[in-house]
């Protein structure tokens, strides 16, 4: 299964099904870190559509859009639906080092607020990740509500030590075995996009949460007009793995609620594998009727060299 990637930026891309195992996704261009036996036939996409103006569209019809796989034009979907708002699954992981929290803190303290009442997401399917000193840890879940909010914001950790990437893994390997398999799942990253201690790359934060289906939205939180290789960093880990980029000041409320927007207007279709050639297959959401509308959704997906 797959999530969503700014199709007008960079070609979505999709994780392949296997029948008899998996195929682990990856970036463009990079090989797959491993593969597994498999008899794929079927592609699974989620992707989501917004209008001229930036919004949502909840409204999509099978026939207001086509995929592109590699050459091929596929309009004949053996499934389409649009994804259970009640089973999405969201992470908020908060950069706590001292380059970036205490301009934030507030600020962040008020998005859980409003994570915390958005209707029709349970409290078990809320979770909040930061790191202590080098490590990744989990602040909360399940219970994650927000009348101590503020308190669960960790202290700026000392200068030097952000881990960002082993916490990315860490929060995408937890979401990926916890609630429903089949819910949308989005880790919402408030950072400046600097690690400096992780034991993980940044190819390794992306793919792990492309392995597990999470969509990374990140909030920049470097100051205004200043730029940064963290910048880059955060664009990365949001367009390859379908998410968003707020570059700093945009304010993080409205960011999460343009978020927010996004996934309930999000989609999951399936479609016969096109071909079955070995390597990276890229995949594009394109509109057949109403040229305003734009879809968000992964770049691509592996198939193996070799079945084995």
């Amino acid at each position: 299964m797959a999530r969503r990637l700014s199709c007008w930026h960079t070609a979505p891309l999709l994780s392949l099904l296997a029948l008899c195992g998996g195929i682990s996704p990856g970036i463009a261009g990079d090989r797959p870190d491993f593969t597994y036996r498999t008899n794929a036939s079927e592609v699974r996409l989620s992707f989501s559509a917004t209008d001229q103006n930036n919004h949502g569209v909840a409204t999509l019809q099978a026939s207001d859009f086509a995929i592109v796989d590699t050459d091929v034009i596929v309009r004949n979907f053996q499934s389409f639906t649009r994804s259970d708002w009640t089973k999405l699954e969201i992470a908020i992981l908060i950069d706590a080092s001292e380059s970036a929290t205490p301009r934030f803190r507030q600020e962040m303290a008020d998005v859980l607020e409003l994570v915390s009442q958005t209707d029709g997401v349970p409290d078990e399917n809320l979770s909040i990740f930061s790191f202590a000193a080098s490590q990744p840890a989990l602040l909360c879940a399940g219970n994650c509500r927000a009348s101590h909010a503020l308190e669960r914001i960790p202290p700026a950790s000392a200068r030097g030590l952000t881990p960002l990437y082993d916490t990315i893994v860490f929060a995408a390997d937890y979401l990926s075995s916890h609630g429903d398999v089949h819910a949308e799942k989005a880790l919402i990253v408030f950072s400046d996009g600097i690690d400096t201690i992780s034991r993980n790359a940044l190819g390794d934060a992306v793919n792990s949460a492309l392995r597990s289906e999470v969509e990374l939205d990140c909030i920049d939180l470097n100051k205004p007009a200043y730029r940064s290789q963290g910048a880059a960093t955060l664009r990365s880990l949001a367009s390859t793995t379908g998410g968003r980029y707020f570059p700093a000041p945009g304010g993080a409320v409205q960011a999460l609620n343009v978020i927010l927007e996004g996934l309930r207007a999000s989609y999951s279709i399936s479609y016969r594998l096109p071909s079955h050639a070995s390597g990276f297959h890229t995949v594009r959401v394109l509109p057949t009727h109403n040229l305003n509308l734009q879809f968000r959704s992964r770049s691509g997906y592996y198939y193996p060299n070799q079945a084995w």
